[in-house]
């Protein structure tokens, strides 16, 4: 589908800049930056159930598989030998909002979120002229918006001009509701940047999914890859046959209803609206039509993977690549906007 095509310029190529994705995942950024005329000199990710995916998808750039602490500032250096580069982008783990903020400890102090110093260190080493990181978007207000100040701190202390939003893809032809924070920083020089202006139409998820090939619970298409159903038990499928259009629980006879778990699973995708986040377990959330969870592919089409887009591995091992990426469609405008911006020499 044509939502789904990116096409690059002409314009795109007359210099062709220089990229490294730290915490690359599956690659939604590298794809951005590919698309976007960037060479990714070298991306890092330490699982190597990730690693299948990056390296079938983009096999002519050298990924590091290994934990990034292990990096020393001259591997570092040696990594990069004679290039330069114009930017480094990533989206490091965050998983330390619960204790920051409690009896006087800083967000950085938190041994969990080691790895926003890990990001901080390589562009302290490799010194872009531009960096992007990407997070959840609680990151803004957590701990009333003074873990965010102390990460832009922690730029500013090596130079870096910063500024931030938070963008939903939706708002970017991405048929997802997906909020997260940017952060993008420009060495010694003041940041100028513009955040690139909403789409004023939204794409649903009907707009993404409806052209691909029916299937029922179990099967799989023999034509598009990753589009295979999950294999439903019948009481499941019982439960959800009631559930219609956009509709939730609820509607679920009340002797069959679950009792408790997340609101948000047991419900069907509006096919009118764009899909809600795509996280890395949707099993229970189920085609606004086909009485079953959504394929690896239809979740990836939410994400604006292109269907030549292969991921590998297991079924969860596969949803979780998919929703722990960035949608490549959302960082191409980004990465668009950076060029123009901030990289046009």
């Amino acid at each position: 589908m044509t939502i789904y095509s990116i096409t690059v310029t002409r314009r795109d190529y007359v210099k062709q800049l220089t990229a490294i994705d730290l915490f690359c995942g599956a690659g939604g950024l590298t794809l951005g930056l590919k698309e976007t005329g960037f060479k990714t000199l070298f991306a890092i990710d330490f699982d190597p159930q990730f690693s299948e995916t990056f390296t079938y998808n983009f096999p002519k750039i050298k990924l590091f598989v290994e934990d990034i602490t292990n990096f020393t500032d001259e591997k570092i250096i040696e990594s990069v030998g004679d290039n330069t580069i114009d930017i480094i982008v990533g989206g490091p783990p965050c998983q330390g909002f619960s204790i920051a903020g409690n009896i006087g400890r800083q967000f950085l102090d938190d041994d969990r979120n080691h790895l926003f110093k890990e990001f901080v260190r390589f562009v302290d080493v490799i010194k872009p002229k531009v960096f992007l990181m990407e997070n959840v978007a609680s990151l803004a207000t957590h701990n009333r918006g003074k873990s965010l100040k102390e990460i832009i701190k922690a730029f500013e202390n090596i130079n870096y001009d910063v500024v931030y939003k938070v963008l939903n893809a939706a708002d970017y032809g991405v048929p997802q509701e997906r909020r997260r924070i940017f952060i993008i920083g420009t060495y010694n020089q003041k940041n100028t940047f513009i955040f690139p202006k909403e789409i004023p139409t939204r794409l649903t998820i009907f707009d993404a999914i409806e052209d691909l090939p029916p299937l029922k619970s179990g099967e799989e298409s023999t034509s598009i890859p990753n589009h295979k159903a999950m294999n439903h038990t019948k009481q499941m499928l019982d439960k959800m046959s009631y559930v219609t259009d956009g509709g939730d629980r609820t509607q679920i006879p009340e002797h069959l209803r679950p009792k408790s778990g997340d609101a948000r699973k047991y419900i069907k995708y509006n096919s009118k609206k764009p899909a809600p986040t795509v996280t890395g377990d949707m099993r229970k959330i189920f085609h606004y039509k086909q009485n079953r969870a959504l394929t690896p592919r239809e979740l990836a089409r939410l994400q604006s993977f292109p269907d030549s887009f292969i991921f590998k591995g297991s079924s969860i091992n596969v949803q979780q690549k998919i929703g722990n990426a960035v949608p490549p469609k959302l960082a191409k405008t980004l990465f668009l906007s950076i060029k123009e911006q901030l990289l046009n020499e």
